[in-house]
């Protein structure tokens, strides 16, 4: 079997290589094909063919292809959920690339002793799915979100998982009780706090470096079934993160706060796509710029809320409870705006940014997209270089910058973060046209590059989040010296070859004698 998956590497591929593939793997799952999609992902910057696409259809099938892979002399393997990579992390050169989301529909809701309710769901569910099936079967919903939910399970808990709920409840990596693993050394194991702990909190945040997830169990609660979604227009750096921080940590005094919390900056001009037009949640409201003071610069501010509520709340009871949490926020009061909508409504925003994003052709041009945590202490720094200065035009997309609350997240997991209990998570998500009618990628990667050395040049507390370094130097400064000396002890216990996502970068395979 190996040395007729290794005649891949260097021989024509037959017509029958697919099904003949299949056959000795020994999968119940397929082959979907030698390349195609698995070789390209949503930054599309990147393209690797792997040697093969499978679909298992289990995480038996998955330990399958990881076994066949350690006995050869060179190959790797790469999970893909629904390749929303950036910079290839989940692509395998040459080597053998998972299709998560043929593992199945597992799903089953689980109500332990307690009263706590969870969630069993494969590891290669669209959180979308995830989502309908809790709330319309249920009346139950998963407690933390990303802001996209055509991810895959396994995917946003490898990294981390972050969204407007992340302040009350933390990630999405602190809201899982077991996983189910597939090891590098082709093992499965179920591991929770207490059992395999140090491979349950090591995929977590893992980069897909120790484990491959296959299946998760996620904390529900009761499902709301409406949100009044808020938006809060702002023109100064400081009163925008003093109420973003009063909103966060209102809690820490007994008081009550919102149910999600975002934020972003966009440009002072009339560009649809990051400018004021941006802001209104309902077409038919508009954004009139009259009511700026004259004193505004070229970057405005929004604060963006969710309040949830049931339908037999009464609209004057919603009003006044979203009233008394808007009380004292000094945003500019004639730009508020505002809408109803559904939970599930709500959830899915980011859905119809994604279908516009196609109608328009710019989906699938490249996304040289920038994530970073920014400690509080060096967040007003940053928004004076880099957001009034660096990114004054704007950047095609949105802007997001908002805090979050360090104690909300496990330390215990793989994620890296920055010291600080407040620290700002920053997300460039760059929407334009492909080159020659938009900039180049590579001029967008350039200024990635230029924010990420003016950070490191002014010593600035921060870290990368989905993180993409290009040598082994650099992962160590990103983890640093004892973060970094568990994820190399953590790697040799479970994936001691350094099979698992090759895309990382981060291990290089050791070859088979």
């Amino acid at each position: 079997m190996i040395a007729y998956l290794e005649c891949f590497v260097s021989e024509s591929r037959p017509d029958d290589g697919v099904s003949s593939l299949s056959k000795a793997l020994g999968l119940q799952g397929t082959v979907a094909d030698f390349g195609g999609e698995a070789g390209r992902d949503f930054g599309g910057m990147k393209s690797f063919p792997p040697l093969a696409f499978i679909r298992p259809a289990g995480a038996d099938d998955v330990a399958r292809v990881v076994k066949a892979a350690a006995r050869s002399s060179n190959l790797t393997v790469a999970a893909r959920g629904n390749g929303h990579s950036i910079n290839g992390q989940a692509m395998a050169d040459r080597g053998l690339v998972l299709d998560m989301r043929s593992l199945g529909e597992h799903f089953r809701v689980v109500r332990a002793s307690d009263g706590s309710v969870y969630a069993d769901v494969s590891g290669g569910a669209l959180w979308e799915d995830v989502l309908k099936r809790c709330v319309f079967e249920y009346r139950m919903t998963p407690r933390s979100w990303t802001d996209y939910l055509s991810l895959t399970v396994g995917g946003t808990l490898s990294n981390a998982g972050v969204s407007g709920q992340a302040f009350r409840y933390g990630p999405q990596t602190s809201n899982v009780t077991e996983l189910e693993v597939v090891t590098g050394k082709g093992e499965i194991f179920n591991c929770s706090e207490t059992e395999n702990s140090e491979l349950f909190f090591g995929a977590l945040g893992g980069l897909g470096q120790f484990g491959i997830i296959t299946r998760a169990r996620v904390l529900l609660q009761p499902a709301p079934d409406m949100v009044r979604w808020i938006r809060l227009v702002y023109t100064e750096f400081d009163d925008f993160t003093r109420d973003a921080e009063l909103l966060v940590t209102r809690q820490d005094d007994g008081g009550d706060s919102f149910d999600y919390v975002e934020g972003f900056a966009f440009v002072n001009s009339n560009n649809p796509a990051d400018g004021r037009p941006s802001v209104p949640l309902d077409p038919q409201e508009t954004f009139d710029p009259a009511h700026l003071p004259p004193t505004s610069g070229p970057i405005l501010y929004c604060l963006e809320l969710a309040h949830h509520y049931r339908n037999t709340d009464r609209p004057s009871t919603v009003d006044t409870g979203v009233n008394g949490l808007l009380g004292g926020l000094g945003f500019v009061e004639e730009l508020k705006f505002q809408l109803d909508l559904s939970y599930v409504e709500f959830l899915l925003r980011v859905k119809r940014a994604e279908e516009h994003a196609k109608a328009n052709g710019i989906w699938d041009a490249p996304h040289p997209w920038l994530n970073m945590f920014v400690s509080k202490s060096d967040i007003a720094d940053f928004d004076r270089t880099v957001f009034k200065k660096i990114l004054k035009d704007g950047i095609g997309g949105p802007m997001l910058v908002y805090p979050l609350r360090r104690s909300k997240w496990d330390t215990r997991t793989s994620v890296v973060l920055p010291e600080s209990e407040i620290f700002y998570i920053v997300a460039l998500l760059r929407f334009t046209p492909p080159y020659p009618k938009g900039p180049s990628a590579e001029n967008l990667v350039a200024q990635n590059q230029e924010i990420i050395q003016y950070c490191t040049r002014k010593g600035f507390d921060f870290k990368l989040y989905l993180p993409h370094y290009r040598s082994q130097e650099d992962w160590k400064r990103h983890f640093g010296s004892d973060q970094w000396s568990r994820f190399v002890e953590r790697k040799t216990c479970f994936d001691p070859m350094a099979i698992l996502a090759p895309g990382q970068k981060i291990f290089s395979r050791v070859p088979q004698p």
